[in-house]
């Protein structure tokens, strides 16, 4: 949850040089599990309703203690050596594909972060930030939790997003600065309810994690007389890459930005591997202090990421204006984003690939306009199965943003002759 202590566990460990591996409290224990018998983590600090399930979870993991958040007095603790290379942040995430993997963050990629965040304006010490993105996510733990720290912000937390309290908390504590999601800015744009309360403290809107377009940006924009800014980056940058900067009157509605200080960028062309030409699309490859070590314990992703002189393939696709603003326009890697949460298709076809009636399954992410994209499976049947089945089946292993919109039956999953998922011919079926 969104906490204040949230926020001292993290910098405590960081602190004492530890390595934090944050874990989305909405995950079932077996998701729990799954993150710590990866990390090899040793220590669980959860909320004090979540001890059954952090304890179910650790067994037979390398736990060694659950800790509950709870006040205690106590002697201050020491501190040892801290390079700036080590890690201190281990968040999972699916990359550009596959099951999630612990990216190695280290505590120069992070203070290189703060440092390009700061370069871009997004907060000064005269601003109140609410905490409503979940601190678990890089995007709430760099923005939020770290920024508002170092810059010594007010920060009001939210343990989960509620339309009608996250307005009464704009209001109550004049909230200026809003880091959101589209959903969220989706809700601010069209929802009845906004215009019962007092907004008029909030000057800045910043939203990042998924795409938003020019229509939804200016009808936000409009409603509630605010600069709107959106970002771009992924949990392997830190995450910032792109940032539009708040002084930028350009209001260039549906860019991500100019690229963060200290970063290179090339737009690659993904059939010829050559730099796109100016104004074409192209693969984002990014290159700068905030790019991860790697990814834990799987060498053979990282070099799939990271190539041999630094650059990181990102699988997103954009092109960059003659002002050099970026728009994200496709997404090689086959990410579902559900109100910004990642959903991995490979996790979901593993579990249904688990029940008997399945021969053959593929998730693919459809549009909607309230989460973003929503997960959709295709299923090949060997046996009997119904939709509802199966969407139970995988329902009962994961968070509930991971479940599956609906199921679609098939005669055969389109794949190429090296037998990946053909998923862009799913998507028009």
């Amino acid at each position: 949850y969104n906490t204040p202590e949230f926020m001292i566990a993290f910098h405590g460990a960081a602190w004492l040089g530890g390595t934090v591996t944050t874990i989305n409290p909405a995950y079932t224990a077996e998701e729990i599990a799954k993150q710590l018998h990866d990390s090899r983590a040793s220590i669980l600090v959860c909320p004090a309703d979540l001890v059954d399930r952090a304890r179910e979870a650790a067994n037979g993991t390398h736990i060694q203690q659950v800790l509950a958040f709870e006040e205690v007095e106590g002697d201050e603790a020491g501190t040892v050596g801290v390079e700036p290379h080590d890690v201190v942040a281990l968040p999972y995430s699916s990359g550009t594909t596959g099951m999630p993997k612990g990216v190695m963050l280290t505590h120069s990629n992070l203070i290189a972060n703060l440092l390009q965040f700061e370069s871009s304006g997004m907060a000064t010490s005269e601003d109140v930030l609410l905490g409503v993105l979940p601190m678990f996510h890089i995007y709430g733990l760099v923005a939020i939790v770290n920024t508002g720290v170092y810059r010594g912000c007010t920060v009001v937390t939210m343990p989960r997003f509620e339309l009608e309290q996250y307005l009464s908390h704009v209001e109550k504590y004049r909230v200026t600065v809003a880091h959101i999601v589209p959903p969220i800015v989706l809700a601010l744009a069209k929802h009845p309810v906004v215009d019962r309360y007092d907004t008029s403290a909030l000057h800045t809107i910043f939203s990042g994690a998924a795409p938003l377009g020019r229509e939804l940006c200016q009808a936000v924009a409009e409603r509630l007389g605010v600069r709107i800014k959106q970002g771009y980056g992924m949990t392997e940058t830190s995450p910032a890459t792109h940032i539009s900067p708040v002084d930028d009157e350009s209001d260039k509605h549906g860019s991500v930005g100019h690229l963060v200080a200290g970063t290179e960028c090339r737009l690659v062309n993904t059939e010829t591997g050559l730099d796109a030409k100016p104004g074409c699309d192209g693969e984002i490859w990014i290159r700068g202090p905030q790019v991860m070590r790697g990814y834990l314990n799987n060498p053979e992703a990282t070099a799939a990421t990271l190539d041999a002189d630094g650059w990181l393939h990102t699988g997103d696709v954009a092109f960059r204006d003659e002002d050099g603003h970026f728009f994200i326009v496709d997404r090689v890697k086959e990410l579902i984003k559900y109100k910004g949460f990642q959903v991995p298709p490979a996790e979901l076809e593993a579990l249904l690939l688990t029940h008997p009636a399945v021969a053959d399954a593929a998730v693919v992410g459809i549009p909607d306009d309230d989460a973003g994209e929503l997960p959709r499976a295709f299923v090949v049947l060997r046996g009997e199965a119904s939709a509802d089945e199966l969407k139970a089946h995988v329902a009962a292993h994961v968070a509930h943003y991971k479940r599956l919109h609906d199921v679609v039956f098939i005669d055969a999953i389109p794949k190429s002759p090296s037998g990946k998922i053909l998923r862009r011919m799913l998507k028009e079926i």
